[in-house]
């Protein structure tokens, strides 16, 4: 697996290892199968979020707009990594390139940099909506909406690439086996031979910078709607404007709540196989589930969803 280039350890990597969840033969077809289903399960229900929301008038506003391209970043992230484990347990190779692996890293980290975003992005259209109604329209016009997608993908972008170029710096080892069954960036830089203190602060640091001021701007947003919604004299209403927070308040929970868990498992425990458990948890659990949660606790895409599998019916 490694070419020598010079009488030192620097090696040219040709590929990594993909331990995957477990080495037990026997568990692997129930293993593929899972996440195949979970794989198809993902991909349809983003799927059908996107085709509602882009042929649904009543659904052409900010808060479906978000929706919708949050929907397509869940499609992609999932899609960066389970096409390859799938391969990966058919063909019982567990091996993937230095190319693949560094594409992995950076479309990882770009898609979830991405969905932390735009959720901020969609905290912030909850807050707009509710405390500001009136002016709703003229604040959140398609102008802005498009800026806070493309703001969003611009950071994301760059931090994935600011990362991966930091791998690329790095010279490995012979032991090239990741424990995991993707190229997580903090497993990657594990068996590199070269000092990986730069590498491990720059994680931290856009870490805790992108995560803290998304969850800032989203904590901010909610404590404003809370503070306007207990200065609302009627319960109806109050229940009526918070009702349509409750399916993003679900999905942030799932995915920071995960996110979170990850960095605790891993703190807590040495155990690689629960790292990667854990790191399955926020890459595809979260992104199966939002179409679920949107659809379940959102009246207008209900209403919306109906209407369509009624016309299927009918054509029937």
């Amino acid at each position: 697996f490694i070419v020598s280039m010079e009488p030192r350890n620097q090696t040219a990597v040709s590929e990594f290892l993909l331990l995957g969840l477990t080495e037990d033969p026997a568990l692997r077809p129930l293993i593929f199968s899972l996440f195949l289903a979970m794989y198809l399960v993902t991909i349809l229900g983003n799927l059908l979020i996107i085709l509602t929301v882009n042929s649904d008038l009543h659904l052409h506003s900010p808060m479906y707009f978000l929706l919708s391209n949050l929907s397509f970043t869940d499609i992609c992230l999932s899609t960066s990594t389970i096409p390859k484990m799938l391969v990966n347990i058919q063909a019982q190779n567990p091996s993937i390139s230095y190319t693949g692996c560094l594409s992995q890293v950076f479309f990882v980290l770009g898609f979830l940099v991405l969905e932390n975003c735009l959720l901020t992005a969609m905290a912030y259209d909850r807050y707009v909506a509710i405390c500001h109604p009136l002016m709703y329209t003229i604040i959140m016009n398609p102008s802005l909406c498009v800026m806070l997608v493309l703001i969003s993908l611009f950071i994301s972008t760059v931090d994935a690439l600011l990362h991966t170029l930091m791998v690329l710096r790095l010279s490995f080892c012979t032991d090239l086996e990741i424990p995991h069954f993707f190229c997580e960036l903090a497993q990657v830089i594990k068996p590199a031979c070269s000092d990986t203190l730069i590498n491990n602060i720059l994680i931290y640091f856009f870490s805790i910078i992108l995560a803290g001021s998304s969850l800032f701007g989203i904590i901010f947003s909610y404590a404003q709607i809370v503070s306007s919604l207990l200065r609302m004299p009627s319960a109806g209403r109050k229940y009526k404007a918070f009702s349509t927070c409750g399916s993003h308040l679900l999905v942030v929970s799932l995915f920071y709540g995960t996110g979170f868990g990850v960095y605790f498992s891993s703190a807590v425990t040495e155990s690689s196989r629960n790292s990667a458990v854990a790191s399955m948890m926020y890459t595809m659990v979260p992104q199966m589930l939002n179409p679920f949660i949107y659809s379940l606790r959102n009246r207008d895409m209900r209403e919306s969803l109906r209407k369509k599998l009624s016309r299927l019916t009918f054509f029937r």
